[in-house]
């Protein structure tokens, strides 16, 4: 379901020490969930994991595999979080002057037709395979299986006092904007608002619900 279609929703203020008063044992199952589901995939998905990080280096031998990149997790606090490299080595350096062409109202940097993405990264990316090195993120507890995700410390430093609050619960693998059929079209208020709105609605059946829709998402292609 579009989360945006049932009603327009508004960043509002939580109150997070109801919202984590009320979760206690739910915190607690999700993380053996994630643990438990994490390291399996990771033990299943190795040799696809293998064969990614060998064509990624053969397509652009010029940095490693894995890219490796600060961002912030549960109460603002830094973490590496780690993605299979979709874009040239040179590509942090690039981005100043493609800053201009920003696609994405707010603090967020994108643009369909990024010139650093690599010819591999593309069907990565479209496929999501570039984020599975981040089932280590999930295995070591910075992240979670589901959850908003994980934004930038330059983002963050421009977030206001309401979006902030999507830094009280750990970033995620996919959340209701990764869900979204046309989630590059949505303006960054509404994706902030998609993610408060899984803050206070978040439950195992809605996790679940958003792993579902995740892996349709993937199968139809619906990445960037």
């Amino acid at each position: 379901m579009d989360a945006l279609s049932e009603n327009r929703i508004q960043l509002k203020q939580l109150d997070k020490s109801d919202l984590l008063k009320k979760k206690k044992l739910y915190w607690f199952g999700r993380r053996f969930q994630d643990i438990l589901f994490s390291g399996l995939a990771m033990i299943v998905l190795f040799p696809v994991m293998t064969l990614t990080a060998l064509v990624v280096f053969f397509d652009d031998p010029h940095g490693s595999p894995i890219f490796c990149q600060t961002r912030c997790g549960r109460n603002n606090k830094p973490f590496k979080m780690y993605k299979f490299r979709s874009m040239y080595s040179d590509a942090e350096d690039r981005l100043k002057e493609l800053i201009k062409s920003n696609e994405m109202d707010g603090p967020a940097f994108k643009m369909k037709d990024d010139p650093r993405i690599t010819r591999v990264g593309k069907f990565i990316r479209k496929t999501g395979i570039d984020e599975l090195p981040q089932l280590w993120n999930i295995l070591k507890g910075d992240m979670s299986i589901v959850g908003p995700r994980p934004a930038l410390p330059r983002e963050v430093e421009q977030y206001n006092e309401l979006q902030m609050q999507r830094m009280y619960v750990q970033p995620g693998l996919t959340c209701y904007w990764q869900i979204q059929p046309n989630r590059n079209e949505i303006s960054f208020d509404d994706w902030m608002a998609l993610d408060l709105k899984y803050i206070e609605e978040r439950s195992f059946w809605v996790d679940w619900k958003i792993i579902f829709m995740t892996l349709k998402a993937v199968i139809c292609k619906q990445g960037e």
